[in-house]
């Protein structure tokens, strides 16, 4: 089935709110039941009842948002979709270094075509290498931004991990990003003779301004001028966000990955210094050399505290208090109960059909008895599955004023059947 566009547009910003919610789900569990999708919807439109919240449902399915598994009845987010969220939303996942070091291999490939460009004098062959270098150059500031945000996501989810758990459990993802990604970034971005990223940039941008020259000393359109020039700028515009990513995530990321390293080193060290102890002792352990600065001895002698003396000297002053045993009090009446026949009452109603509203007839029969039996009442009276009445219900609300509080409902009616 084909999706248009257009539509598939307009229903991301109808249900904005859905995809939202879904997309950052979609980290936890790849595929959706649409049961799942319902609690969702349930959730963030708590207004809409159910046969809404399926009809929203359908139209997420239909629209293209959401896409069913072949052979079964799970939906899955549109990966078009997915992406387009993800990137303006800051949920990307971290991008490869692989992918980073292949497009920046490429712009060494478009620059070799530009100058080639400007060797035999052929325009066509310069715009062609200067659009290829500026979607690179695009691509390589997207994919670094959104890797930058990745990264500091992963730093945060690690710090708000448990603290029980152990280090090298909670920064796992940490190190694996450190050493998957910002190690060969930080290679692949050195400034010396081994680095390709600046030496690759620094090459393109020479070309690019050499074209420029070129065009301006034949008398070339303006526009044409320009629109290489302006790829240049984005040359050394993309060189300074390398060098600020970098910093950042090598910033986030080795504060994290030395406390593993410390901790590590620390635990390995502890656990050498006990077993040694614990084979030879405390004395032949640290022979011939002080104690270390944290033992402390502790005291041999027994003694009684300051507040167990207290609680004695208390004791032995002791005198007991005599307590009265309060009078006897007054029976409760039976009206301060609210002892109300049930049955009586049915009986009641039943003998003065039709009644147009139970709570005011209850209101004027039993208006003795407090607010809350009143309402127990009415409450048995209209949920009674009895066949001496019918009940009926008006289409207007009123107020009814008790006691204490009032009541803002439809009156219910009881008629003969």
């Amino acid at each position: 089935m084909t999706i248009s566009p257009r539509s598939l547009v307009l229903a991301l910003g109808t249900h904005w709110d859905v995809i939202e919610c879904l997309v950052q789900k979609s980290r936890e569990q790849l595929y959706l039941e649409p049961a799942y999708v319902l609690a969702i919807i349930a959730k963030r439109q708590p207004q809409l009842s159910t046969m809404e919240c399926e009809d929203i449902l359908r139209k997420l399915v239909n629209s293209g948002l959401l896409e069913t598994v072949a052979r079964g009845e799970s939906l899955q987010i549109n990966s078009h979709v997915l992406t387009f969220v993800r990137s303006l939303t800051r949920e990307h996942e971290l991008g490869l270094s692989a992918v980073l070091q292949a497009r920046v291999n490429a712009i060494r490939e478009a620059t070799d075509a530009l100058n080639e460009g400007v060797h035999l004098n052929q325009m066509d062959m310069m715009r062609h290498a200067a659009m290829n270098l500026a979607e690179l150059f695009r691509q390589i500031s997207q994919q670094l931004d959104q890797d930058r945000h990745a990264i500091l996501e992963l730093a945060e989810k690690a710090k708000a991990t448990d603290s029980q758990l152990s280090a090298s459990h909670r920064y796992r993802q940490v190190l694996q990003a450190y050493d998957q990604y910002v190690e060969p970034m930080a290679q692949m971005m050195d400034t010396g003779a081994a680095g390709t990223f600046y030496r690759y940039l620094e090459n393109a941008e020479h070309a690019l301004d050499h074209a420029v020259d070129m065009l301006t000393t034949q008398g070339s359109l303006y526009t044409q001028r320009q629109h290489i020039r302006q790829v240049a700028f984005a040359a050394k515009a993309l060189r300074q966000l390398g060098r600020e990513v970098l910093k950042h995530c090598s910033d986030t990321l080795l504060p994290l990955r030395e406390e593993v390293r410390q901790h590590n080193q620390l635990s390995a060290s502890i656990s050498l210094l006990l077993g040694q102890v614990r084979k030879r002792g405390l004395n032949l352990t640290f022979k011939n050399s002080n104690l270390p600065l944290w033992q402390r001895d502790s005291p041999r002698r027994v003694t009684v505290g300051d507040e167990v003396l207290t609680i004695m000297a208390e004791a032995q002053h002791y005198q007991p208090v005599s307590i009265a045993f309060p009078e006897s009090t007054a029976a409760v009446s039976a009206a301060e109960l609210d002892l109300v026949d049930d049955e009586v009452v049915m009986q009641q109603l039943a003998a003065q059909l039709p009644v147009t509203d139970i709570l005011q007839w209850l209101k004027a029969h039993y208006s003795h008895v407090s607010d809350a039996t009143l309402l127990r009442l009415y409450h048995r009276l209209t949920q009674n599955d009895s066949s001496d009445w019918q009940l009926i219900q008006a289409d207007q609300a009123i107020n009814c004023e008790l006691k204490n509080i009032n009541i803002y409902h439809y009156p219910q009616g009881a008629v003969t059947p």
